[in-house]
C-alpha cells in the first residue's frame, strides 16, 4: 500500500514537473528559426541605454518618476506578439504572416531561449507619441531571426517590455 502511494506521488510530482516544463518553455519547437542563433544573433536592435529612461519618458512620468526599469542586451526571436500567445506561431514558417502583422499595427515581441516573452516599444515617449519612432520596420525586417535587442527592461503586473532607444523611422 505504501509503495502505490509513492509511486503515486511521484507519478504526480512527474506529471505536474512536465506540464510545468510545457508552459515555460517555447510553444511550437518545430517552428524553428533559420535566421541566428543564441549564440550569434543576425543583428543587433537598440542602442545601449546609459540610464534607464530617456529625457522625454523622463519628463512625460507621473511627477517626472516614470516606472522603474533597467537597462538589458537580451537575445532572442522576433515575433508577432499577437499571433504568438493567440496562435503559437513563430520562426521561418511564420515569418511572412507576421511581418503583415506587425506593417499593421500587430505589436512586436522577442521571444527569449527559455520561452519568456517581452513585448517591444519604441522607448523616447514624446517621439513615440508624436510618431517620430516606429518599430514596425526593424521587426518586420528582423521578424522570425534571433536578435540581440538594447533597451530598457520594465515589468508591470506579470507584463513584461523592453523599451529599445534609437529606432528612427
Amino acid at each position: 500500500m505504501r509503495k502505490r502511494i509513492s509511486i503515486t506521488l511521484i507519478g504526480t510530482a512527474v506529471l505536474c514537473l512536465a506540464a510545468w516544463a510545457a508552459k515555460s518553455g517555447i510553444l511550437h519547437p518545430d517552428w524553428t528559426v533559420e535566421s541566428g542563433s543564441y549564440d550569434k544573433p543576425m543583428a543587433t536592435i537598440g542602442t545601449k541605454p546609459a540610464q534607464p529612461w530617456s529625457d522625454t519618458t523622463i519628463a512625460a512620468g507621473v511627477d517626472k518618476k516614470p516606472q522603474p526599469g533597467k537597462p538589458v542586451t537580451m537575445v532572442g526571436e522576433i515575433v508577432d506578439f499577437s499571433c504568438y500567445i493567440q496562435l503559437g506561431k513563430h520562426g521561418e514558417k511564420h515569418r511572412s504572416c507576421g511581418q503583415k502583422c506587425v506593417q499593421n499595427g500587430s505589436p512586436a515581441g522577442l521571444l527569449t531561449k527559455d520561452g519568456a516573452l517581452y513585448m517591444l516599444m519604441p522607448e523616447e515617449h514624446d517621439p513615440r507619441r508624436d510618431g517620430g519612432v516606429s518599430l514596425a520596420s526593424v521587426a518586420s525586417d528582423h521578424m522570425g531571426h534571433i536578435v540581440e535587442v538594447n533597451g530598457t527592461e520594465a515589468s508591470v503586473n506579470g507584463y513584461n517590455a523592453i523599451y529599445i532607444e534609437g529606432l528612427k523611422k
